[in-house]
């Protein structure tokens, strides 16, 4: 889910303003806050469920996820530089723009009524938790950096893992996967879901998973790694985004470190979703390419066991850690262990808690000479059919 080419903000406030003067402009009420982020559950809400919400066409980087705020009917999707927020017919309300940095995953937060996603600068070594008040985000080509719309959460153990000199030569190698650097292959962050202490512990926490280069010459990068935040408390690390001077407010460390043996992947967890139906958690991702592993593009991790302590393989010395069960369905790959599906969801996966999901598809459109961005989540149920477990149904309430 990376995206290289830089922000084309000219570009962008261009064909945002073109598509905010075609459509009205709306907004919504905050909700109201309870105490603790919680796994989801299916919302009584007035607003029927359509079969696809299309979130636009944009000058922008290509679409990394998707969020959902059923309670007010509207659809989030982050085109890597830019967040779109529209009703559930699609009609654009507002977006948020410049952002230099990499915007992947989203999730919406029911506790607070906001929005998370994660927020790279790679070249500066910062790597964020975004936060977005959607009720603030009422028109569009909002400015990031002077708006309130958005406030940061500094990140540290991944900055830790990201810059770890794995082979001892005092160099960082910076943003590339040929290096034996950046711990357990990391390359920063993208999947992010709210969801239940994976420990079995109780408690809803914001989860993160790392982004993981593609080396097939390694052995320590064979892991998905999550981390696990009680964010309750994070409003005192909370800070408005300063791209000129990056801040470095956040935990010292996160409340809990996972890792779940998937076999190499390219970039890692593209997207996480808990669901609160099965308990299990998703893990879209782009494949890897080590022959070893059957490599496939979605992993389902055992919401029913907890983490357990065990051994990470492959690390270049012996360690322990707090290891994930794959559940047990779909594909098999016997030589490695691995459980898995062929499917999508690499570009944004929302679970409706009832068994129904929105999977992402992501596009591009030619507008006058100019390549324009696409995004739209498709309904779709789960079925647990292999190869792909997902399967596209129409509308409902």
């Amino acid at each position: 889910m990376r995206s290289r080419a830089p922000a084309r903000i000219a570009a962008l406030l261009l064909s945002t303003v073109l598509a905010s003067a075609l459509l009205a402009v709306g907004g919504g009420a905050a909700h109201a806050r309870t105490p603790s982020p919680s796994p989801s559950s299916p919302s009584s809400s007035p607003f029927a469920l359509p079969a696809s919400v299309d979130g636009g066409a944009w000058s922008s980087g290509h679409l990394q996820g998707t969020a959902i705020d059923r309670r007010r009917g509207h659809m989030y999707f982050s085109f890597t530089n830019l967040l779109v927020k529209t009703d559930l017919a699609g009609r654009p309300i507002g977006s948020v723009t410049g952002l230099t940095g990499h915007l992947g995953d989203l999730d919406f937060n029911s506790a607070d009524g906001r929005v998370y996603g994660s927020l790279e600068y790679k070249a500066a070594q910062a790597f964020y938790v975004a936060i977005f008040d959607g009720a603030r985000i009422t028109r569009m080509n909002m400015d990031a950096r002077t708006t309130d719309v958005l406030s940061t959460v500094h990140l540290r153990e991944v900055v830790r893992d990201y810059t770890a000199d794995m082979n001892g030569d005092g160099v960082f190698d910076g943003d590339t996967g040929n290096t034996p650097d950046h711990r357990y292959g990391c390359s920063g962050i993208d999947g992010v879901a709210f969801g239940p202490d994976l420990s079995g512990r109780g408690g809803g926490r914001l989860t993160v998973a790392y982004g993981v280069y593609s080396n097939t010459t390694r052995t320590d990068n064979d892991h998905q790694v999550l981390l696990q935040y009680d964010v309750r408390d994070w409003r005192k690390y909370e800070r408005p985004l300063s791209e000129d001077a990056l801040h470095t407010s956040g935990p010292a460390s996160p409340d809990g470190k996972f890792f779940a043996y998937t076999g190499n992947t390219t970039y890692g967890v593209q997207n996480l979703e808990y669901d609160g139906d099965s308990g299990n958690w998703l893990m879209a991702v782009y494949k890897g390419r080590k022959a070893a592993f059957p490599n496939y593009a979605l992993f389902v991790v055992d919401g029913s066991k907890p983490a357990r302590r065990g051994v990470v393989k492959g690390q270049p010395r012996p360690e322990t850690g707090r290891i994930l069960s794959l559940l047990p369905r779909g594909l098999h790959h016997e030589p490695s262990g691995v459980y898995g599906y062929e499917s999508g969801g690499q570009y944004g996966l929302v679970s409706l808690d009832d068994g129904r999901y929105y999977v992402a598809e992501a596009g591009t459109v030619d507008s006058g000479g100019t390549t324009l961005q696409t995004g739209r989540a498709v309904l779709h149920r789960w079925t647990g059919a292999v190869p792909n477990p997902f399967e596209v149904r129409g509308p409902a309430r």
